[in-house]
């Protein structure tokens, strides 16, 4: 599906929350379907970032670290990886405590989704910089490079554009996944909404809307991802044919 396309239906997607918004049925639940849709934003973002961090170094580790460092980055991808994210979040924010580890609510969502989405993404980092062909390794050597100085100039930046579509699927994934966090009294999108329809029994316009916000918060996703990897395309096509 082209950018085009998304573009349209993210556009269409505003106008119709946009429109819903003005009706006296629906315009009530806005402000705090809003509020809560911000705290999903700043989870999504932060643990994305986390998620970057973690799965970059994660692979490295795994790939070319000290047996000590591949133990450890083996253990995180294989536990956050074999695990509930779920449970994952649960354990941060009720069992920690019990070592004496006392973290806010917030910081938990982060790092629990974060962490979970990370050790998915080094699979997706060491996929990426295996499918470098074998010849740019051989250049490599052949120009006497050490080998960061081979990942960083060479094999990373060819292996960032096959890294961008499932990267983009993941931080789509950790944005669904941020529903969770409601069950960890954060008041996120998800649990506005199940407040709000408590409360008032208007399940139709509520979850019409929510429905709507998510949609619209992964086509900006999407759309970011997809021109991404377009600008990164051309600029490694430009690259090669200097």
């Amino acid at each position: 599906m082209g950018i085009r396309t998304l573009v349209a239906m993210l556009v269409v997607a505003l106008v119709v929350i946009g429109a819903l918004a003005t009706q006296e049925s629906y315009k009530v639940f806005m402000p705090g379907l809003l509020q809560g849709a911000v705290l999903t934003i700043e989870i999504a973002i932060l643990g994305s970032l986390l998620a970057i961090v973690m799965g970059v170094l994660a692979a490295l580790a795994r790939m070319y670290g000290p047996a000590p460092l591949r133990w450890l980055a083996t253990v995180y991808v294989e536990i956050f990886r074999g695990t509930s994210a779920l449970v994952q979040l649960f354990w941060l924010f009720f069992v920690l405590p019990q070592f004496g580890v006392t973290l806010n609510a917030f910081l938990v969502a982060v790092l629990a989704l974060g962490l979970n989405v990370g050790a998915y993404g080094s699979e997706v980092v060491r996929g990426a910089i295996q499918s470098v062909a074998r010849g740019q390794w051989e250049a490599c050597t052949a120009l006497n490079m050490s080998r960061p100085q081979m990942l960083r100039r060479i094999i990373l930046p060819q292996a960032f554009v096959a890294m961008i579509p499932p990267w983009g699927n993941l931080f789509i994934e950790l944005l669904k996944s941020t529903a969770l966090v409601s069950l960890i009294t954060l008041s996120d999108l998800a649990f506005k909404a199940q407040q709000m329809n408590q409360n008032t029994f208007k399940t139709i316009p509520i979850f019409t809307l929510v429905l709507l916000m998510y949609l619209a918060m992964s086509l900006v996703v999407t759309i970011g991802m997809r021109f991404l990897e377009r600008r990164a395309s051309l600029g490694l096509a430009r690259g090669k044919a200097a």
